[in-house]
């Protein structure tokens, strides 16, 4: 970063992504960088999204020619075999975008400095384009503007004889009171003019914002940075109180932490497997007079029947308890009400999938949630859609129609067969599955 005062006001304002030269000795290093795409909302997104750009040929292929442009400047000064390319590909996050950066060293020969390591590779290859020559003159002969100190360097020259300098790029000009930020994005036969205009604008966001932005308001971040959606306040569960029956899960705090989001209590009780099952007179003590407002059944290992689920659906029923199963949860409800269960060809761990919302939403657990969303899976047994009984419907499906989520068709039951508290399931649509059943499935559905 950088504030640099040219005198007759005007001024350099600066935060360069990019390493220009910078020797130490005899060593000479440089970092270009080619390969863009945006910041995501969440982490998730953004390990999408660098998936996105690595998994790009056309982005490759930019960073490729001008490491390879990079590597000649450096053999014109530098030792015979000595350049090599130290890093490829790598992500660089900043606040609104991922890049991908190569890092390439050469030692220079007898007789070569500073100096020369810098106009060796003047101007850079990621602000030019290449052959040079021609590059720059076309540049010349198009662009309408000079571009003065956009795409030079800053830096400092050291007594020690070393040098370290970084493009002037992400830099506003300020002349006579008057702020310029350029931006530019690398062309190749395959690009998208539309997406290559797209990422000027994204480069030049930032300082474009800081310039509008009323003094001391809040910029715009990525995920990391602290940045994305707010999270939506939750109140549905305030006053309530969740009995979440723990069927010796390692997912099961943080559904807790879901439900607490809402602002229910939550109290927790382990359900003991060999078919002993949950301990009815556990459920009275820990409700004492006040009762639960629902049950939260947790996913599990092994099988429903592993821990008498059906006992514990028809304990909730005798009490008047509003039931929300997930994974196992959803199995047992299943096999409760009559339906059959079967094993996937393949199980699916830590897998996402897309996720289609059937039936409408309205009065469900998915009220208020897109149609489709992306849900996290863990699970190598699912409900048979042709044994299904009558009293359950459907309310959410994979593509290939496999059951991802079911509702009593007039009691207060209702299950999801992914995991709402998992991180590949769509940002905030967890907690406000968990808030729309406390909300939705209410004890009066009894009969």
């Amino acid at each position: 970063s950088f504030l640099i005062n040219l005198g007759d006001k005007e001024y350099l304002v600066g935060a360069s992504p990019e390493m220009y030269v910078r020797t130490k000795g005899k060593r000479v290093e440089t970092c270009p960088i080619s390969g863009t795409i945006t910041r995501g909302e969440t982490p998730i997104e953004d390990a999408q999204n660098i998936k996105e750009l690595l998994n790009s040929v056309k982005e490759e292929s930019e960073l490729t020619m001008c490491t390879d442009v990079d590597r000649n400047d450096k053999s014109r000064i530098c030792e015979p075999g000595s350049v090599k390319v130290l890093g490829r590909r790598q992500i660089e996050m900043y606040s609104r975008l991922i890049h991908t950066v190569d890092h390439v060293e050469g030692t220079l020969r007898e007789g070569f400095d500073a100096l020369d390591a810098f106009l060796a590779h003047t101007w850079a290859v990621t602000v030019t384009g290449a052959p040079k020559a021609w590059a720059m003159q076309f540049l010349e002969d198009n662009e309408k503007t000079a571009r003065t100190w956009y795409g030079g360097a800053v830096g400092h020259l050291g007594f020690d004889g070393n040098i370290n300098t970084g493009l002037t790029l992400r830099t506003i000009r300020i002349i006579d009171g008057v702020a310029q930020v350029r931006a530019g994005a690398t062309l190749l036969f395959d690009s998208d003019p539309d997406a290559e205009e797209a990422e000027t604008a994204l480069k030049a966001s930032a300082f474009i914002d800081a310039l509008r932005r009323p003094r001391g308001a809040a910029g715009a971040n990525g995920a990391a940075a602290g940045g994305g959606k707010a999270a939506a306040v939750h109140t549905e569960g305030a006053g309530k109180r969740v009995l979440l029956i723990d069927h010796q899960d390692s997912f099961v705090h943080t559904l807790a932490n879901y439900v607490r989001q809402t602002g229910a209590e939550v109290v927790t009780i382990r359900s003991n497997p060999l078919k002993v099952g949950l301990d009815e007179g556990e459920i009275d003590r820990l409700g004492g007079k006040r009762g639960f407002d629902m049950a939260l059944l947790s996913p599990g290992p092994g099988n429903p029947t592993d821990f008498q689920v059906p006992a514990t659906m028809r304990a909730c029923e005798k009490r008047k308890i509003p039931v929300f199963g997930v994974c196992l949860g959803l199995q047992g409800i299943v096999e409760t009400y009559g339906g059959t269960l079967d094993i996937l060809p393949v199980p699916v761990h830590g897998k996402p999938s897309p996720v289609d919302i059937v039936g409408g939403t309205k009065g469900g657990i998915f009220e208020g949630c897109p149609t489709n969303i992306t849900c996290g899976r863990y699970h190598s047994l699912y409900a048979l859609r042709g044994k299904m009984p009558k009293d359950l419907k459907v309310t959410a499906q994979t593509e290939d129609e496999c059951i991802m989520a079911v509702q009593h068709v007039s009691k207060p039951v209702a299950a999801v067969q992914f995991h709402p508290e998992s991180i590949l399931t769509s940002p905030g649509m967890g907690v406000k599955m968990l808030a729309n059943a406390l909300k939705n499935l209410k004890s009066s559905m009894y009969k």
